[in-house]
């Protein structure tokens, strides 16, 4: 019987790793698709009918970012309570895609005023996050080791965002809403491979949401990777808007160069993913966190005192080495916390956190930057990157984990 067993696990493999890819493939397109509106959002939204340059800006890509803080989290409970997961990724991506397609129609041929192309944003948003939160919740139902699985996931948010800023500069100047138009056709391609996916939610638990969110609310351990997660978006955000903005202006560079300077970060973050995640199943989650998260603020302040593009560029790969060793352990660590019956509010809350925080590094940066000018504002996120991990760690190296465990799959 014993053999029988290992046998069936061995049949299994194949599709553990099928389904790995198509899920890291759902979180790459999500991911991409953003990515490819930063480098250009400027130009795109005055295409949209707006006016007021980065305070319209900020708008345009906030408001996606609230409606994944709103939705994130009941996406979650209801795949928990239904016991599927796999048809609302499906429905998330070609929803958004259709979200997409519809602000390049309307927005851009001015059938809409600018408010109500945030209302479509806001829509496309909510369908997106279903998309992606139940991608990566997906990925912890899977055997393989947490780490494996969520650094497949890290690879996939890496190659999206590194592929994402670059293409999306190129594409921008051949044509304002052309991003628009690749971000609906990938999410339609991903809708389309997720119908083979195979659900493995874990069985026998009927709760209700309520039930669910207190069991999250019992484990105050998970506060760590939420308010981790918080702060490391928190940059992203940061980056995506204010970054972007500040290499313009501070080089001169042209929309299709600032994306090549995000994706200097974003490709060892996507290159490394992998890799440092099963490191993290090796040696735990606690230092990659720590050690990435103090380098990580110091290599932030570092890119604003860079004098040349060159030099920025460099610190930008080497912020992408930080941010690679901590996005893995920090998401494997939602998943070693929280029992099999409520991952799917854990992971969740965790992108409730991380929505949260990439929309209060638009938001905040771009008030500093407006108020006070850029100096101030990568201190300000530097700080709070480094800060956070200071004001924690006591607590955090006291916090007793569950044992890594790796396997073959």
């Amino acid at each position: 019987m014993a053999g029988l067993g290992l046998f069936r696990d061995r049949l299994n493999v194949p599709s553990l790793r099928r389904d790995r890819t198509v899920l890291a493939l759902v979180i790459f397109v999500v991911l991409f698709a953003q990515v490819l509106l930063y480098p250009g959002v400027a130009d795109l939204v005055g295409r949209l009918g707006a006016t007021g340059g980065l305070d319209a800006s900020t708008w345009f890509l906030a408001v996606e970012f609230l409606a994944f803080v709103v939705f994130a989290g009941p996406w979650g409970a209801l795949s928990d309570r239904v016991g599927r997961r796999a048809p609302f990724i499906v429905f998330g991506a070609v929803g958004s895609a259709i979200g997409y397609a519809a602000i390049a129609v309307l927005g851009g041929n001015g059938l809409l005023p600018f408010e109500g192309v945030l209302v479509l944003r806001f829509l496309q948003g909510t369908l997106t996050v279903a998309a992606f939160s139940l991608a990566m919740t997906m990925l912890t139902d899977l055997d393989g080791g947490h780490g494996r699985n969520m650094g497949a996931a890290g690879i996939a948010i890496g190659l999206g965002t590194a592929l994402g800023a670059p293409v999306g500069g190129g594409l921008s100047a051949v044509g304002t809403v052309l991003p628009l138009w690749v971000a609906s056709g990938g999410l339609l391609l991903a809708g389309l491979l997720a119908l083979g996916l195979e659900d493995r939610v874990p069985s026998g638990h009927e709760l209700s949401l309520r039930s669910v969110i207190e069991r999250v609310r019992a484990s105050p351990a998970l506060g760590y990777p939420f308010v981790f997660g918080f702060v490391d978006r928190l940059t992203a955000g940061f980056f995506a808007l204010i970054g972007t903005a500040y290499f313009r202006d501070a080089f001169g560079l042209d929309a299709a160069a600032a994306g090549i300077m995000l994706g200097l970060f974003f490709a060892p973050f996507a290159l490394l993913q992998y890799p440092l995640g099963v490191f993290s199943d090796t040696v735990g989650r606690k230092r990659p966190i720590v050690l990435g998260s103090l380098a990580y603020g110091i290599a932030i302040l570092a890119v604003y005192l860079a004098p040349t593009p060159l030099i920025a560029g460099g610190l930008m790969v080497t912020l992408g080495i930080f941010g690679a060793l901590i996005s893995p352990a920090t998401m494997a660590l939602v998943g070693d916390l929280a029992g099999e019956v409520e991952r799917g509010v854990a992971m969740g809350g965790f992108n409730v956190f991380g929505n949260l925080g990439f929309l209060a590094g638009m938001v905040v940066g771009s008030v500093v930057t407006t108020a006070i000018g850029y100096a101030p504002a990568f201190v300000v996120v530097g700080a709070l990157e480094a800060g956070i991990v200071v004001v924690t760690l006591p607590r955090f190296l006291k916090l007793e984990l569950p044992d890594t465990q790796v396997f073959s799959g």
